[in-house]
């Protein structure tokens, strides 16, 4: 038994409940070896618990899941290998134990996290959202199921669950090469107050926001305005807007506008009665959120589409304190654009995270040129949620792993 094992606190581990793992995998992680990334053994092991996904029935209700089963297939992941191959100067290896910690309102992200260490060859202690998602209970069971074959593996899949304790944090921080942090600004410094150790890492996902760029009349142009609207659905409401990568303000460029508008809305309503679980107090708190920005600003409209299950916020201009006052569950600020450097206070912002855009994607670029501050990643509409190695700036397969010169 290393020195390190020796000062685990076993009582503080059985504070902790195990999805996938034990006590005793805990107390030998830090003699657990990283491996080099994207290894043959880890591919096959993610293209198993895709296997397992998809052959799941239940799994078909949550287009989250889906997506991430498609995301780690073994095609997808040579896609990404071949990205991020190394060079012929130097031997990459996982940095070794990395510490997650997934945000509580969103059930898929902890398993991005989780193949993201994987991949880059790291054995992973993973604290799964504290809410009760069927999302979370069906992951765990497919890495479950894929584990049985892949006996090797099983120090390097860790999924735990514990509620606020800091001795806990303290203990999973103390054996940790690095600490990936998803949960925003409130968990960034809770984490923060359990120290790591001198040679490790920090990885932070603060609290961010996103924004919709539409050019209204290449809106108009579209022929399959029903799928739009589920690509539009699938970005905002599948979270309830939780997720940093939703538009929260809806960009309107173009000649128009209002015609756009109307469809646009239109469309979107449609898909959200049929498919979203509208609660009461969800359209009290945006028609209060409403209020609070028109007492606020001058020239604020709110708009109801049909009832309370989108709430649309029309904005004169655009505030440094805008995101002060923004909500979620289907509240939308609009505002209508004649330049795009119009936005560009609410873009020099290192909390704005995605812009989504229907129309050209050098539309954005002026933004870009500007330098502003924040702005990470430009996606059409659909694909905010689609996960990559290169996240909110931060080159993971860098970040989580460690390169050896060799000379």
């Amino acid at each position: 038994m290393t020195h390190m094992q020796k000062n685990i606190n076993l009582e503080v581990l059985r504070r902790v409940t195990y999805l996938i793992g034990s006590e005793d995998l805990i107390a030998k992680l830090p003699n657990v070896p990283a491996i080099v990334p994207f290894h043959d053994t880890i591919i096959e092991f993610l293209n198993q618990v895709s296997r397992v996904l998809m052959g799941n029935r239940a799994v078909r209700a949550y287009p989250d899941l889906v997506t991430f089963a498609f995301w780690i297939r073994k095609s997808s992941v040579l896609k990404q290998k071949e990205r991020f191959e190394n060079n012929e100067e130097a031997v990459t290896l996982g940095k070794g134990v990395a510490f997650h910690i997934a945000p509580s309102n969103v059930p898929v992200n902890f398993a991005y996290s989780l193949a993201a260490g994987l991949l880059c060859g790291n054995a992973n202690i993973v604290r799964v959202p504290s809410k009760e998602f069927a999302q979370v209970h069906l992951l765990a069971e497919a890495f479950y199921q894929a584990l049985e074959q892949y006996e090797e593996l099983r120090s390097y899949v860790l999924l735990v669950r514990y509620g606020r304790e800091k001795a806990v944090n303290d203990l999973f921080s103390s054996i940790a090469d690095v600490r990936i942090v998803w949960g925003g600004d409130r968990t960034i410094e809770e984490l923060r107050k359990s120290p790591l150790p001198p040679r490790s890492g920090e990885i932070t996902f603060a609290d961010r926001y996103s924004v919709a760029v539409i050019d209204a009349d290449s809106y108009l142009r579209i022929e399959d305005k029903a799928r739009t609207a589920e690509d539009f659905y699938n970005d905002t409401f599948l979270t309830d807007q939780n997720a940093c990568t939703s538009p929260r303000v809806i960009v309107w460029m173009g000649n128009a506008i209002e015609e756009a508008k109307e469809m646009f809305w239109e469309e979107a309503y449609r898909v959200v009665r049929k498919k979203y679980n509208f609660q009461a107090i969800q359209g009290v708190n945006k028609l209060t959120s409403g209020y609070r920005i028109a007492a606020a600003e001058s020239g604020v409209k709110i708009r109801r589409y049909m009832d309370n299950r989108i709430i649309r916020v029309s904005i004169p201009r655009i505030t440094d304190f805008l995101m002060d006052y923004r909500d979620n569950s289907g509240y939308f600020y609009e505002y209508n654009c004649d330049h795009i450097l119009e936005i560009r206070a609410l873009c020099d912002d290192k909390r704005c995270q995605t812009i989504a855009y229907i129309g050209q994607r050098e539309a954005v670029q002026p933004l870009l040129q500007a330098g502003v501050k924040g702005i990470d990643r430009v996606v059409p509409v659909g694909k905010t949620m689609d996960f990559d190695l290169i996240w909110d700036g931060y080159c993971l397969p860098s970040l989580l792993t460690r390169t050896i010169h060799l000379i």
